[in-house]
């Protein structure tokens, strides 16, 4: 009997040693697909820097860990997407230990993406790589890419209030970019997306500042980071084909009354627009641009926007593709004033069809 059960013992240790064997793939592995502001720091690890930027994988096994940590803030939030589905936002830790995220999948052979929820100014993600059976080539897939350029709408910001309620935690704690506007439409038009927003941030002035202390969308959309510090620039790959631009709302915002604040200049608010569509025109010589009203201003401010982004697309529409959309003034049902996922939804609907027929227009370059 005890040659036959060892001969049984060295089979079944053998058949467990196959089968469902586990490995780690580092975040260089060449199967990583990633796009938006992103920041390869380290040759084993790389940073989710912007908002919506992201990692996208195929691989193999019904048991997938994800290995994530955080820089700068307690506050970095991730979605997750499975086989095109939205899972859930997960809450990335800045710790000693990785984040360790188990998914316990149905499917043998499964599409994964991870998307930074949060936005530029919360800190880094840092995806170190993932666990699997087997990491799965990627299908080569040609896409048009748009490119959406913004505030604290485009953001996501205080939109998704399912892990840290209203009113509670910090600023960071209800972004959910995933589920912003602009990747919704663009995952409706089947195409790639990047965001480039920052929270309060405007043409010529922010929220609650005279561009005396806060620096404006012009100056720091060429740095990597969205800030003042121009050591890592920033040119978005593949080129948008794309952009579309949501400024405006900060600019004509009146403060929070406390600090001084003058009357909106819309000439000021022009120039400055103008001056900043020139740069991406210089960036991006063959992408088509689209100037978006604000969603969540007056009927008075939204006619005063409306004539300075008309005397913007006068300056450009002979040599350029350029248009304006007009999103409906809506009353935000998210955080503070903002945006709810509903919200996002209603809005990424009236940006659709606008943005299927601007996608085919050709450029004049």
């Amino acid at each position: 009997m005890k040659p036959f059960f060892l001969l049984f013992m060295i089979t079944l240790a053998a058949c467990t040693q196959n089968k469902n064997e586990i490995k780690e793939f580092r975040a260089s592995d060449p199967n990583f697909k990633y796009l938006g502001r992103i920041d390869k720091v380290l040759k084993e690890e790389t940073c989710l820097v912007g908002s919506a930027s992201s990692v996208e994988f195929i691989a193999k096994g019904k048991t997938i860990d994800l290995l994530l940590n955080a820089k700068g803030s307690e506050h970095n939030y991730i979605s997750i997407e499975i086989n095109g589905f939205y899972d859930k936002r997960y809450k990335i830790l800045n710790s000693e230990e990785d984040t360790k995220i188990t998914l316990n999948l149905s499917e043998s052979i499964n599409r994964i993406g991870i998307y930074k929820a949060t936005e530029a100014a919360s800190g880094e993600v840092v995806f170190k790589g993932i666990q699997a059976e087997e990491l799965v080539p990627l299908p080569i897939e040609k896409r048009s890419t748009i490119e959406f350029i913004g505030n604290s709408i485009t953001c996501g910001a205080l939109a998704d209030d399912t892990l840290v309620p209203c009113g509670q935690g910090v600023y960071h704690d209800q972004h959910n970019a995933y589920l912003a506007y602009g990747p919704r439409t663009a995952r409706a038009l089947n195409t790639n997306f990047i965001l480039s927003a920052v929270s309060g941030i405007g043409i010529y002035r922010s929220w609650n500042d005279e561009h005396i202390l806060v620096p404006i969308m012009p100056e720091v959309y060429e740095n990597l980071y969205l800030n003042l510090d121009p050591k890592k620039k920033y040119v978005a790959e593949p080129a948008p084909d794309v952009l579309t631009i949501c400024l405006g709302t900060n600019d004509l915002s009146d403060g929070d009354g406390l600090n001084p604040r003058l009357p909106f200049d819309g000439e000021k608010f022009t120039k400055n627009y103008i001056q900043f569509v020139e740069m991406l025109f210089k960036l991006y010589p063959r992408t088509k641009i689209a100037l978006l009203n604000s969603p969540m201003v007056s009927a008075e401010k939204s006619a005063a926007l409306s004539a300075c982004l008309e005397k913007v697309k006068e300056h450009f529409e002979k040599e350029h593709v350029i248009r304006i959309f007009s999103f409906t003034l809506l009353q935000p049902g998210g955080c503070n004033y903002h945006p709810g996922i509903e919200d996002h939804k209603t809005m990424s609907e009236e940006l659709i069809p606008f943005l299927k027929e601007f996608l085919h227009e050709p450029v004049k370059n």
